[in-house]
């Protein structure tokens, strides 16, 4: 091997070891179903407790919820809490919101299955996922990310939805892309039918 191969060798191994740290620092403490600083998750009691932990981090008051698991093999049920078609991506979760459903506030956190992309199933939802669901409330801010094989999602008004949501980040430590969605007003959709039936004067 002459002078000349030994030099080239040495500066495309130099510019390889640059680009990966390159990568490292772009990334930036993100990930997608790799590292991260959650407890493991091999139940819906620790999807659960993992929840519980979450709130102990929030100084904002959370107002009356209760949390409980997600029926995945409903596919009925899955939509509407996540706004995921099914659950087959899914191993578990959990939904928490208000016992008396006047208040727009839902966090929801799932674990996914081997292979599927924690990440990926959070944009889903935060693209799907109905923020008018409460018909008569709507949820102004919305937040999504994951962290390892958990997929984390909270939607309600600004304040609430940043203090959980800092909260799971800080938790977590490390996360994937985060994704954001904004809802202005609380007007009503088109030729939405509330189902309530007002009585007619006398």
């Amino acid at each position: 091997m002459n002078k000349t191969t030994k030099i080239i060798i040495a500066v495309v191994v130099v510019v390889a070891v640059i680009a990966v740290v390159a990568v490292v620092l772009t990334m930036g403490g993100k990930s997608t179903n790799g590292q991260t600083n959650l407890p493991e998750v091999n139940s819906v009691e620790d999807l659960t407790n993992l929840v519980s932990k979450v709130y102990e981090g929030v100084t904002v008051e959370i107002y009356n919820v209760e949390t409980r698991d997600i029926d995945l093999t409903d596919s009925t049920i899955v939509k509407s809490y996540t706004g995921l078609e099914n659950g087959e991506n899914l191993e578990y979760a959990v939904v928490s919101e208000p016992m008396i459903n006047a208040q727009a506030y839902s966090l929801i956190m799932a674990k996914v299955k081997d292979g599927v992309n924690a990440n990926e199933v959070a944009k889903e939802m935060s693209e799907k996922i109905d923020t008018r669901k409460w018909i008569c409330v709507t949820a102004k801010q919305l937040y999504a990310t994951s962290s390892g094989n958990i997929v984390f999602l909270v939607m309600t008004d600004k304040e609430k939805a940043t203090g959980v949501y800092e909260s799971f980040k800080t938790l977590a430590g490390t996360i994937g892309e985060e994704y954001e969605r904004t809802t202005e007003d609380d007007e009503l959709p088109p030729d939405t039918d509330t189902g309530i039936a007002f009585p007619v004067p006398q």
